[in-house]
């Protein structure tokens, strides 16, 4: 599977701003959160989430942002069939 590639805008003592590009399939791999975070969706457009042993299609609008508590544990891949980003801001 293709990965997502992350650029990092801001990475300081207090805030993480990376961007996320998925090529259509790519994939974050499974990882965990280590910090509170919104995620600012640059296009509208479907993501697939592995999360707990389960699988779901999140639908996203350009703009509406989401946040998400420490601690989560999942797999983003891009449900789309064009390439898919977002804005990542981490609050450390």
């Amino acid at each position: 599977m293709t990965a997502a590639v992350p650029t990092q805008f801001i990475d300081n003592e207090r805030t993480r701003v990376t961007e996320w590009r998925f090529a259509p399939g790519a994939s974050t791999g499974f990882h965990r959160h280590g910090y509170d975070y919104v995620v600012v969706p640059l296009l509208d457009g479907a993501l697939r989430i592995v999360e707990g042993g389960q699988e779901k299609r999140v639908e996203l609008k350009k703009g509406v942002p989401y946040f998400r508590q420490t601690g989560v544990e999942h797999d983003v891949i891009n449900a789309n069939d064009y390439e898919y980003a977002f804005i990542e801001i981490e609050m450390k």
